[in-house]
């Protein structure tokens, strides 16, 4: 299995996400976490409330539109990866995200960067099972999953 090293990419999503994040803080005093924004555009505490959430998530949605009018192309995006797998990995994301009280960009981005320790071992969960996850189904699994 062979993945891409993308540097460039990555340093400006990198930058993005954590700009969205201080932008967020600033004007909204919230924390950039991804599944919280969803949750509450699903259940709304008020109409603006939904408004912010619906406006951050059309964002991330229309981005590739946005690469296409910068770089004349759609990104490729490769997932070498089963449907199965990736609905396996979906609902395996959705009850850590419920049981961790926050996903990545929430306690990876937000939390760490305001060195909260309930964020720091969060973070630290979620790399070590990553990489558990990766090693075994590359090399126990021969990445057949």
């Amino acid at each position: 299995m062979v993945t891409e090293f993308t540097p460039i990419a990555s340093l400006a999503g990198g930058l993005l996400i954590g700009a969205a994040s201080v932008l967020l803080m600033a004007v909204r005093g919230r924390i950039f976490g991804a599944t919280g924004i969803l949750a509450g555009l699903l259940t709304p505490a008020d109409r603006s409330d939904w408004t912010w959430r619906a406006l951050l998530l059309a964002g991330v949605v229309t981005g590739p539109i946005v690469h296409k009018l910068l770089f004349g192309d759609m990104p490729t995006i490769q997932v070498p990866m089963s449907t199965a797998a990736l609905i396996i990995g979906g609902v395996i994301v959705g009850v850590g995200v419920t049981y961790g009280a926050g996903c990545t960009s929430g306690h990876g981005v937000c939390g760490m960067a305001r060195l909260s320790r309930r964020s720091i071992m969060a973070t630290l969960t979620f790399m070590v099972t990553t990489g558990l996850t990766v090693f075994a189904v590359r090399h126990l699994f021969g990445g057949a999953i």
